[in-house]
């Protein structure tokens, strides 16, 4: 049987008390200087797992956008990289890879497909991701 002291610490670290009822910030909240942050293009697609579904020989290429401004880009044969990124316009943004900034435009986005035109060089190269499925592991590498 549980003892009245643990219920009351359990429910304590929960969150579930008059002393603990702190609402959070939405973002319609935001001042007009932090909306280009919370963008709908933004709440669309960040805070998801992307695996690029048009890979080629390389499979297993992921990007995470977190809504904090860090990109986290990882694949089944590199190491992952955190950098940072931003919103340019609607549907504009830029990251930092090296010191060197790029941007990129998304072109769609739904619930199941990202397709991106990032900026390389002097040519835009379009990108097409999915969202990734729970469990995913990366395919065998040929060695």
């Amino acid at each position: 049987m549980i003892s009245k002291a643990a219920l009351f610490a359990l429910l304590a670290v929960w969150g579930v008390g008059t002393a603990c009822n702190v609402a959070p910030v939405l973002a319609e909240e935001a001042s007009s200087e932090d909306q280009a942050d919370h963008s709908p293009a933004k709440r669309s697609f960040s805070n998801r797992v992307w695996v690029k579904s048009d890979t080629g020989d390389l499979p297993g290429v992921i990007r995470i956008f977190l809504s904090d401004g860090t990109l986290v880009q990882d694949s089944c044969w590199e190491t992952h990289r955190l950098s940072q990124w931003h919103m340019t316009s609607d549907t504009g943004f830029t990251w930092n890879e090296d010191g060197v900034d790029i941007s990129a435009e998304i072109v769609s986005v739904s619930a199941s497909d990202l397709v991106l035109s990032v900026k390389l060089g002097g040519e835009a190269v379009e990108e097409r991701y999915m969202a990734a499925a729970v469990p995913y592991v990366c395919p065998d590498m040929p060695k």
